[in-house]
């Protein structure tokens, strides 16, 4: 498997719309197949298999945890050597599994794995880190706007409308790319409290921070 096709575990949760605690599931409980995962110096797993962890648990009211292994067997071997430039070959061949009377059509779930890979992809490319620029925090590319800041404010219910007018270089699908590269990169450690917006017309005079006494 090349390097350049995994996926962080953050990265594959995002693609497969799980939690992170699934994909860390099907690692450890060994549901999906070795030759799809890397768990040398971290967690990874192949871009393609998100196809078999969504469907995974997506299908768990419908099939037995049998019938469900059973496919995801049964496709490993066509994507254990896949990377993108095979995925357009890989959309139109036929993903259905048989089992005596069963019969399962993964494509549904390798279409969707496919359109979020590439909006990840999307995602990377819009996002820059670079140590000269803020020393080294990911921003939206051209601009000193941090990812996690434009993400963070989203995802406490600032309208896009009020954030494009705060930052007029931005679009609304750069903001959706920052918050799916934010989902797919968490801050380590305590988020920062979102702040909420001045007042139209103020303005910050200064910042002063004021230590807290210890006690005793």
């Amino acid at each position: 498997m090349s390097a350049t096709e995994m996926l962080k575990a953050t990265e594959a949760a995002v693609v497969a719309r799980v939690s992170l605690r699934d994909v860390n599931r099907v690692i450890d409980e060994r549901i999906l197949p070795e030759t799809l995962i890397s768990v040398d110096n971290g967690r990874f797993v192949l871009g393609a298999a998100c196809t078999l962890i969504s469907f995974y648990f997506e299908s768990a009211r419908r099939l037995t945890s049998e019938e469900r292994l059973f496919a995801i067997r049964s496709a490993e071997p066509r994507l254990r050597h896949w990377n993108r430039a095979a995925t357009a070959a890989m959309l139109k061949a036929d993903w259905t599994v048989r089992d005596d009377f069963l019969t399962i059509d993964l494509l549904p779930f390798f279409e969707r794995s496919v359109e979020r890979l590439e909006r990840l992809d999307a995602a990377r490319e819009v996002v820059t880190v670079s140590d000269d620029v803020m020393g080294g925090t990911p921003v939206i590319g051209g601009t000193r706007i941090p990812v996690h800041d434009v993400a963070a404010a989203m995802a406490a219910g600032v309208p896009v409308r009020e954030i494009l007018e705060d930052y007029p270089s931005l679009t609304e699908d750069k903001l959706e790319l920052a918050m799916l590269y934010a989902e797919a990169n968490p801050l380590r450690g305590r988020p920062k409290p979102i702040i909420a917006s001045l007042p139209r017309g103020a303005r910050v005079i200064s910042d002063h921070r004021v230590p807290r006494r210890r006690a005793g």
